[in-house]
């Protein structure tokens, strides 16, 4: 670890907690229709798609309505998204002359960009055409996000209001989301991207003469020369922007940020890193705002950091340290790996920004990698996997990330209810039975699903054992991460799995599917429940969410409850693999 790496990652954060307050402040005047700066230019847009669709403003749904309202939408565009893969040979845009997507596979690829999981078992230079990267691919990008920005704003107004039976319009609330938060920022975005060196075309690909040809040696010995290489391009900028902005994590190249076309200096790179918690960390202010307890908010905020700041202590101290089986060239005494772990990571970011992009995109549930997770040290690749079983909660996927730490809210005012002896309450309201059922409910799908699939894995051999390029304790953290990315909606992947088979494209398509919708239903009604109560005064009993122990239990909660679930499997895999690698045992 070095200053200079710190006083990089103590920039970024600063910079994170600097526009959040603006950022949230704007998002509250977006969602409670109060006058902004864009409204000359996005007020009539937005009268007109409700004059086309038929869409009344101002008539607001239950919860119910609400879900499916969502869940209409979203199979509608999943079913488009497949259309357009499978049949993306028979339509423009498509100069590498690509095939239409296989079933399975297009099946998988249209419930991840729709579940804003942006899985990609494939390898998008080879596999998807402009058009389908455009239409099919970064449309989702934005309504994935627009959809969590939405929940997220239904859920607040279920503990803002009182005595309502209502939630807001989901179809306005996308509507605003989209064309008020997601369109403008993510349009400068992309130009700052350009300017930096990001690709933005629609040019077939080029071949080009390489500087120093190559010799590559087949298995039977036979020697090639290599003196070509392909290099692909299309409209990176526009996705990137959006697929960072919205965390979704989905890249038009196989390597995704470590890509120098699509993340070519430590500018473009800190911006990228920036623009995921942009609005994760703006909401917290809109919450604050929006139920009249500012406080609150921050105090929700400063748990996030808390969580964010011990995640990339540890990767940071692990991917620093490096590989103790490393030896010296002069004797065969062990010691630290010279400069750290650079396996997988790019020169031009270096271990900080490494370690630091791993925990910002696994905090958020944005699947964008700049380094290879599956070649970091044992600890370093089980925080980002930790980030994920912890719900994604640490700032989170847009929207997403703030309706499930709001979840565990509902939990530890519980826990602090039974604590002292008391009903419970969240800021005037009683938390009754019916709310932390629907809690529970939230909490367990999550590990049951994560944990069912990888148990049903690891005991097939064929099917879900032959993908794997490790075997020991890190084939099972392979496995246990792509179940726990799917599930979380992250989309990032211990590489070394090779994910493009029949069994892992519907298995995981049904963890996505089920790891999005059927965690949104328990929340929802939630908030419906909450939505109906009437404001109980605060009494010298009640315990207060705005102070630094509340931020101290709610952190607790949320690890307590990771920990007690995850850890028996997690001591199978990186724990296990760190003392066997201290040991000399390498995987």
């Amino acid at each position: 670890m070095t200053l200079n790496g710190w006083l990089q990652i103590a920039l970024f954060i600063a910079a994170v907690l600097l526009l959040a307050k603006p950022m949230g402040t704007y998002m509250t005047a977006v969602f409670e229709r109060r006058k902004t700066f864009l409204d000359p230019v996005l007020v009539p847009c937005e009268r007109l798609l409700y004059r086309l669709t038929g869409i009344d403003a101002a008539d607001e749904m239950r919860w119910t309505q609400y879900a499916v309202a969502m869940l209409v939408f979203s199979a509608a565009t999943l079913t488009m998204t497949y259309v357009v893969e499978r049949l993306q040979h028979l339509l423009p845009l498509n100069p590498q002359h690509l095939p239409g997507v296989e079933s399975a596979l297009a099946l998988n690829t249209a419930i991840s960009f729709t579940t804003n999981t942006n899985w990609q078992s494939y390898v998008p230079e080879t596999t998807m055409s402009y058009l389908t990267e455009m239409l099919g691919l970064a449309t989702h990008n934005f309504w994935s996000a627009a959809v969590g920005l939405a929940l997220a704003m239904a859920f607040v107004r279920g503990i803002a209001r009182r005595e309502m039976k209502t939630l807001g319009n989901f179809w306005v609330d996308l509507t605003r989301g989209t064309l008020w938060v997601l369109l403008p920022i993510s349009t400068l975005f992309a130009l700052a991207l350009v300017s930096q060196g990001v690709v933005q075309n629609f040019k077939p690909y080029d071949t080009v003469k390489l500087v120093e040809p190559q010799t590559i040696t087949s298995v039977d010995g036979k020697a090639t020369a290599v003196t070509t290489q392909t290099l692909a391009q299309g409209p990176v900028a526009s996705q990137e922007a959006i697929k960072m902005l919205g965390t979704n994590g989905g890249g038009l190249f196989n390597v995704n940020s470590a890509h120098p076309f699509e993340n070519p200096t430590p500018l473009s790179n800190f911006l990228q890193m920036l623009s995921i918690f942009l609005i994760p960390a703006g909401l917290c202010v809109t919450l604050g705002q929006m139920v009249k307890s500012p406080k609150h908010g921050w105090a929700v905020l400063a748990a996030m950091v808390v969580l964010w700041f011990a995640g990339t202590l540890t990767t940071y101290w692990a991917e620093s340290h490096g590989n103790p089986a490393f030896h010296n060239v002069d004797s065969t005494v062990s010691q630290t790996q010279a400069g750290g772990n650079m396996e997988g990571k790019e020169v031009r970011f270096g271990i900080a920004n490494s370690a630091l992009f791993a925990v910002v995109t696994t905090d958020a549930s944005c699947g964008a990698v700049n380094g290879m997770h599956d070649s970091f040290t044992p600890l370093g690749g089980m925080v980002p996997m930790v980030n994920i079983l912890l719900g994604e909660v640490v700032f989170g996927g847009v929207g997403a990330g703030l309706y499930g730490m709001l979840v565990f809210v509902v939990m530890a005012v519980f826990i602090a209810g039974l604590m002292v002896g008391r009903t419970p309450e969240y800021l005037g309201k009683k938390i009754e039975a019916f709310d932390v059922q629907m809690a529970m409910l939230y909490l367990l799908i999550f590990p049951l699903l994560i944990l069912g699939f990888s148990a049903i894995t690891v005991l097939m051999p064929n099917l879900g054992l032959s993908s794997l390029a490790n075997h020991g304790p890190h084939g099972l953290s392979e496995i246990l991460y792509a179940y726990t990315s799917a599930t979380g909606n992250n989309g990032s992947a211990f590489a070394g799995l090779s994910a493009n088979t029949h069994w892992y494209n519907y298995s995981l398509a049904v963890a996505m599917f089920f790891g999005r919708f059927m965690m949104i239903v328990p929340m929802l009604a939630i908030a419906g429940n909450l939505a109906g109560k009437k404001i109980a005064p605060a009494t010298a009993g009640t315990f207060p969410v705005t102070t630094p122990l509340f931020t101290v239990l709610l952190t607790g909660v949320i690890v307590i409850v990771g920990a007690l679930t995850f850890f028996p499997v997690l001591s199978l895999g990186p724990v296990l693999e760190h003392l066997l690698m201290r040991a000399g045992q390498l995987f």
